[in-house]
């Protein structure tokens, strides 16, 4: 799988940004990690390397951990559970940092109990106990975090990454470091220093979504109505339909409601965003971007007129919150050393080097319903070398990033191995750094065996 030239995809913006060591940036710190992202993988990376005794630091644009699960407010954690075509209760198959941080959602009251969707479970959290979670796990373990940063460029010396370039209100400065793990979700710090991506299935990649909570709901009347399975029931599509022939604005006819933590209150992924045209967005680009968030809010109303004027329960309906930024499913993979492929997925394979379970469909947004592959009673393992990018050293990924084709990605770039994903990260930077060994040149079984001893299950 060829990678798209990058010098062509975004003619207007340089992306390759790369400084000298012998740069004359002021230096920030000098650390043996630097993490890059405070999403789920983030935040798991940044929190196994300090405790692990290593000094280091997150950087993160927002002034909040959380990434799409908080600011594009996707506030599930999918991919715990098995899926299943019978009624027994949910099977969580994936622990780790993953369980820890659900666990310590629950002890605040933050997280719902599983909830149907379709074959599978999933949980729902509140995105701000989610942000006191992450800070007090940062904050103890001594990580040094720095929100209002963005990523600028990156320090290398020949292929090897020794620190990245930030800036803030503050102006610009150079953060040395030892390892960099690129938790960015968009493969920032990787192609900031020229090394190979490529955007989905030859430049087609899932489109985005504007989460958003609706508040002043009978929640009794309405899951008596809705029925059992977040997922509408054929009720609700066909009158979306209805609804969308006589001019609403309801581009997307299968959509997902789930129980929140708070009374009254309902979480819904409804939207499908695409530019006015029907173009397919890009969110890397800021233009995209803002296409996305704008026309989502809109869509948001849309939606949300539909909920009061058709769903029982609903009368009362308003609009409580939508996500800071538009739910982002897709940009950059990383080309890896080795690449998931769909095949992998599937077949549900596992290795001695798989370092993440998944057990979460192929979960693929294109089009006005998305389409879901079950990996029934099953699950397939993400192997380790899938985080390490082909060219360059002392860097490696971690989240959605990470190299994957189109429709593995669909299922493996969720929040539960997202959390793990950053786990993975964390223990071969360890590994690395201690045994001063390339990322590349550590084995998946190692870090297996580490992440077991942790609590994951693998």
């Amino acid at each position: 799988m060829a990678s798209i030239p990058v010098e062509t995809e975004f003619p207007h913006w340089q992306i390759s940004q790369v400084h000298d060591p012998s740069h004359d940036i002021p230096v920030l710190a000098d650390v043996d990690v630097v993490v890059v992202g405070a999403g789920p993988a983030g935040v798991a990376a940044a929190t196994v390397a300090a405790e692990a005794g290593l000094s280091v630091i997150v950087v993160e644009a927002y002034g909040f951990a959380g990434g799409s699960a908080v600011a594009g407010l996707s506030a599930t954690i999918c991919g715990l559970f098995l899926a299943s075509e019978s009624d027994d209760p949910p099977v969580q198959v994936v622990h780790g940092f993953t369980e820890r941080f659900r666990a310590a959602l629950a002890a605040r009251g933050g997280v719902t109990e599983p909830q149907r969707y379709g074959l599978t479970y999933t949980v729902a959290h509140d995105p701000l106990m989610w942000r006191e979670v992450a800070d007090s796990l940062l904050f103890n373990a001594g990580v040094r975090v720095l929100f209002h940063t963005q990523l600028t460029g990156v320090i290398l010396d020949d292929d090897r990454y020794t620190g990245i370039v930030v800036h803030s209100k503050a102006g610009m400065s150079a953060i040395h470091a030892r390892r960099v793990i690129d938790a960015s979700g968009d493969a920032a710090a990787v192609a900031r220093g020229g090394g190979k991506y490529f955007f989905g299935d030859e430049g087609r990649i899932q489109n985005p979504t504007m989460f958003f909570r609706l508040g002043g709901i009978d929640t009794e009347a309405f899951w008596s109505a809705w029925g059992k399975d977040t997922i509408s029931p054929k009720e609700i599509t066909e009158a979306i339909v209805s609804h969308r022939d006589k001019g609403a604005d309801l581009p997307r006819e299968k959509i997902w409601v789930f129980r929140s933590t708070r009374p009254g209150e309902l979480l819904v992924n409804a939207t499908r965003l695409s530019d006015s045209d029907g173009r397919m967005l890009n969110v890397v680009d800021p233009e995209d971007f803002t296409i996305a968030e704008m026309l989502g809010r809109q869509q948001v109303r849309a939606y949300a007129e539909f909920f009061a004027s058709t769903v029982t329960g609903c009368t009362g309906a308003y609009v409580v919150d939508t996500g800071v930024e538009a739910g982002i499913r897709q940009t950059r993979s990383i080309v890896g050393v080795e690449t998931l492929s769909n095949e992998h997925v599937v077949e549900c394979r596992k290795s001695e080097h798989g370092v993440v379970r998944s057990p979460w469909p192929i979960e693929l947004h294109s089009g006005n319903r998305p389409k879901l592959h079950w990996l029934l009673d099953d699950y397939y393992e993400i192997p380790y070398n899938s985080l390490v990018p082909a060219v360059g050293e002392n860097v490696i990924v971690a989240g959605r990033c990470l190299s994957a084709e189109h429709e593995a990605l669909a299922s493996a770039r969720v929040t539960a191995q997202c959390f793990e994903l950053g786990h993975a990260a964390a223990v071969a930077t360890i590994l690395s750094l201690n045994s001063d060994t390339d990322y590349r040149d550590l084995r998946g079984s190692q870090i297996r065996t580490i992440m077991a001893t942790n609590g994951s299950s693998i």
